[in-house]
């Protein structure tokens, strides 16, 4: 079976030791660490990590390389990124969450995994996303919590 390629943004990462995304943050990592899904993460949320408490950068790095996938901010991302910006999905200020969705729609992700409900998982801003996708010649990005990622237990 073709293992998902599911970008994954710092919270899901954070969400690890927060109670109140433990649970499915934790089963998503598990399902990386055991092959079952490839991680995809970008210099952001490598950056991102880096600030984090020790015990996030430590769950990062524990991860085994063969399950990660790194993105990088490639002209393209930037781009996309900026056509987000300017079609007013979210100011400049929140320059890095446009940074996530455009990296894992270069990237072809199956997915992108996050808790940003804010900025990221929330229907107007998919819409909006998705609409300047295809405009630029993207697919649709399916974006969702880790909630919603089925996982293979057998």
């Amino acid at each position: 079976m073709k293992r998902h390629r599911i970008y994954c943004d710092s919270s899901v990462i954070g969400g690890y030791f927060d109670p109140e995304f433990e649970m499915d943050s934790q089963r998503f990592i598990d399902a990386v660490k055991k092959g079952q899904i490839v991680m995809l993460v970008s210099e952001v949320v490598v950056e991102e990590i880096l600030q984090a408490p020790e015990d996030v950068q430590n769950l990062l790095a524990s991860i085994p390389t063969s399950s990660v996938e790194r993105v990088p901010l490639s002209e393209e991302v930037i781009e996309l990124r900026n056509a987000y910006i300017g079609a007013g999905i979210l100011g400049a200020k929140w320059i890095d969450d446009a940074t996530h969705v455009a990296a894992a729609t270069v990237a072809r992700a199956d997915a992108i995994v996050s808790w940003n409900f804010a900025h990221i998982v929330r229907l107007d801003k998919m819409k909006a996303y998705n609409q300047v996708n295809l405009i630029n010649g993207y697919g649709i990005l399916t974006i969702i919590s880790p909630r919603e990622v089925h996982y293979d237990d057998t």
